[in-house]
């Protein structure tokens, strides 16, 4: 007997075998139970998510010969017909081979003709939306009134390509992407019961890979059997994925938490040594930098995913600042997507990590190159790093990095300096309440990120002993919260040299009394300014009285200084 592949082989042929899609199920189970069918159904999802095993399913439901329910008994005529792929009245159209008018109006045709064996004729057109506008059309008019024993089952990968009239004439179940465990667990079903030995990681590696699909899922797992001779071992998956074990992208971060250039460069050769898919790794990097963030934003969370990396995150966590973590994600993601426009891919994925490297702040807040050993006396000395842009100090995304202008720097002198000891900075500045500057406050203290945004939107409107009381609008108070509160707390008891609590209080009306409203208010004036300006210039009027021009609306951007 020949091979039968593990996705036809276990495909579904129950509601209850199903993995997901739960809200479509139980839909499809009341309306057949009730006998409240629709005559057009739409599935839409991605590709192997279970758009026409549904359907298949469903048209056994109507038609089983023990009686129509949510339930087919799988064994009789038109059960095993319909699994095989032969009950007459069910007839599967691939719409991308059959996208013509001609196509449709054989169907249509056909439509008005008794179902040959079963209760119901069932048309499952799969992928409909490659239809050509003159198939639609024609086929309009059966959807609208079909005759009673016609049921119409629509799949598709792209629902926006439908025209509205064909949407508004069926019931719309939209399937989800599988998760990652859901797609595991069912591979682990399978390997049990095929008797292959197999290791869980390599199946958590695989059901990373499916992406969503478990038709994909288990093509991968087909793939993977063989290349591993009848086992699954998860150092003969990543090699057939080109991935990279998970401790290899915490070494990444390693090395990035320290600012040791030398250790990031060993780590990406380390990586290259594998011949990995560089997208995958810029992808894993992202996953785990999301869980990163999690553990430092989100009280109370831990990693559950299978718990060999815990305590290496939680490290992690500690180490970078919650900021941090969001520029090296949007690096991570910006890389992933740059990485066709690199000379080679090992280039565009050195390339991302070293900018992480390069944009990493030191705890004055400007970006530095690498923490390297100095450079031997026989080199020549090495020009002043520039001052970082606002753009990097803001913590935007890295497209905008590109954009910034830098700040003008002093040319290096011929021979280097000596160093010299930091001068004390001043102190800050107390308005007449005896409170500090709030806006000087942040700029010295260094806010940055989220701490930036929560300090921007807040008022200072007193102390009491060494706890500031600020004030946020109700829209703001949910960035409030800890650990968020607990290092602005250290950033600015750091910069006053004493310690100090920060208590937000939720108030009304502060629009205009914080940094974040007032600079508001300041590109907006800039904005308004700019726009007069264009338009009392005299060559615009000119062009106006002469040509009939006009000012394109949001054409006009003030200059930055």
């Amino acid at each position: 007997m020949s091979y039968q592949v593990l996705a036809r082989k276990w495909r579904p042929r129950k509601f209850a075998e199903l993995v997901g899609q739960e809200h479509v199920v139980r839909a499809l189970t009341n309306a057949l139970d009730t006998g409240r069918m629709h005559h057009a159904y739409l599935f839409t999802g991605t590709r192997g998510v279970g758009k026409t095993t549904i359907a298949r399913i469903f048209a056994k439901s109507l038609n089983c010969e023990r009686g129509e329910s949510a339930d087919p008994c799988g064994e009789c005529a038109v059960c095993t017909a319909v699994d095989a792929g032969r009950f007459v009245d069910l007839l599967e159209i691939d719409a991308a081979s059959n996208t013509g008018v001609d196509d449709v109006r054989e169907v249509i045709e056909n439509a008005q003709y008794a179902p040959a064996r079963g209760r119901f004729k069932v048309y499952l057109v799969d992928e409909v939306h490659m239809l050509s506008k003159p198939a639609f059309n024609a086929l309009l008019k059966t959807l609208e009134e079909p005759p009673p024993h016609v049921k119409f089952l629509l799949a598709t990968t792209d629902p926006q390509k439908l025209p509205v009239t064909v949407l508004s004439r069926c019931l719309k179940f939209n399937l989800k992407r599988l998760l990652p465990e859901q797609i595991s667990g069912q591979m682990r079903h399978i390997l049990g019961a095929e008797n292959i030995p197999y290791e869980d990681a390599a199946i958590a590696e695989l059901a990373r890979g499916a992406d969503g699909s478990l038709r994909d899922g288990l093509s991968l797992l087909d793939q993977a059997i063989a290349y591993g001779g009848g086992s699954l071992r998860v150092d003969d998956v990543r090699a057939m994925l080109g991935s990279v074990a998970r401790g290899q992208v915490l070494g990444l971060l390693d090395a990035l938490a320290a600012g040791n250039g030398d250790a990031l460069l060993a780590e990406c050769t380390r990586i290259a040594s594998y011949s990995p898919d560089f997208g995958g790794v810029l992808d894993d990097l992202a996953s785990v930098l999301h869980r990163i963030q999690l553990i430092q934003l989100v009280p109370g969370y831990r990693p559950d995913e299978d718990g060999s990396d815990d305590s290496a995150l939680m490290a992690l966590a500690q180490q970078l600042a919650p900021e941090d973590v969001q520029l090296y994600y949007q690096i991570a993601t910006a890389g992933r997507r740059d990485l066709a426009l690199a000379p080679d891919a090992r280039t565009g994925f050195e390339m991302a990590m070293l900018r992480m490297l390069a944009f990493r702040p030191t705890d004055g807040g400007s970006a530095i190159v690498a923490e390297r050993p100095s450079a031997p006396a026989s080199r020549p000395p090495a020009p002043p790093s520039r001052a970082a842009s606002p753009v990097v100090n803001e913590r935007m995304h890295v497209a905008s990095v590109a954009e910034a202008k830098p700040s003008q720097a002093t040319p290096a002198p011929a021979t280097a300096p000596a160093p010299v000891a930091a001068a004390p900075r001043e102190a800050l500045a107390l308005d007449a309440n005896g409170l500090p500057h709030w806006d000087a406050l942040i700029e010295r203290a260094n806010l940055r990120g989220p701490l930036g945004q929560l300090a921007q939107n807040a008022a200072l409107r007193g102390r009491e002993g060494s706890t500031l009381l600020l004030a946020l609008q109700p829209a703001h108070m949910h960035l409030a919260v800890e650990p968020m509160v607990g290092q602005m707390e250290e950033r600015i008891s750091q910069t006053l040299g004493e310690r100090i609590r920060l208590r937000f209080m939720e108030e009304r009306g502060v629009t205009t009394e914080t940094p974040a409203a007032r600079a508001a208010n300041a590109r907006e004036a800039a904005q308004s300014a700019a726009e007069q300006a264009i338009e009392e210039d005299p060559l615009v009027q000119s062009l106006k009285r002469e040509f009939g021009a006009r000012v394109v609306p949001q054409s006009i951007k003030p200059f930055e200084n």
